[in-house]
């Protein structure tokens, strides 16, 4: 991690999403995924499938830096920090996770954590990742600046998903507060490779994608 800050220069950009279709199609499946699947479906699978569809359109923030050379994948193998209960964390990897749907990301985030808090991860689980996640608002975070995975140039934190007073547009155009449930999501990126514009519209892409959010997806 010393490395990191002192070989890239990181810079952090910051989006708060409305995660109201993603809560909707939570409720609307919780009982018969958890049936189904032996656990829950939380939010992490969501903005996971949101991230590399991102990355699939932002090439450049899915890269390595190799020397003086930057390499940049032809495909997503997404790192997913997991805490190890005050023992430090394992980053392992969901391999291939843009030829992966919703449903298939969350049983491999749940088996890869699963294990690595079981330390029965092997060695080339948590190695060779090209982006990661850190669900820091599973420990009641609202924002985190996370250190960036070396090689690679970018990560993203999640922040906390709560509800909270909102103005919201009625359908005849007025403005009332309502409740919604929102959370920030902020990266920090080599900027060296990504320039803050990218990285903002990177985010902005994520931040719609699960604003808009299908209840079929699952």
């Amino acid at each position: 991690m010393v490395m990191s800050k002192a070989v890239s220069p990181h810079a952090f950009s910051v989006v708060e999403v409305d995660y109201a279709n993603v809560d909707r199609t939570r409720s609307a499946v919780k009982e018969s995924w958890k049936s189904g699947e032996g656990f829950s479906l939380t939010y992490l699978p969501f903005i996971a499938r949101a991230v590399v569809d991102a990355l699939a359109d932002f090439p450049h923030v899915n890269s390595s830096i190799d020397g003086d050379n930057l390499v940049v994948h032809g495909y997503i193998d997404l790192g997913i920090a997991v805490d190890l209960d005050y023992q430090g964390l394992l980053v392992p990897v969901v391999r291939s996770a843009d030829a992966k749907r919703l449903r298939a990301i969350a049983r491999e985030i749940n088996d890869l954590a699963t294990r690595a808090r079981g330390r029965k991860l092997s060695p080339d689980e948590i190695q060779g990742g090209t982006f990661t996640l850190s669900n820091n608002g599973s420990a009641g975070a609202l924002i985190c600046m996370p250190i960036i995975n070396q090689p690679q140039v970018a990560i993203l934190a999640v922040g906390s998903i709560t509800k909270q007073p909102a103005v919201v547009t009625q359908p005849d155009g007025t403005d009332a507060v309502g409740i919604r449930v929102k959370g920030m999501l902020s990266m920090s990126y080599d900027h060296r490779v990504v320039d803050g514009a990218d990285a903002d519209r990177f985010l902005a892409d994520v931040r719609t994608t699960l604003e808009n959010f299908p209840e079929t997806a699952t």
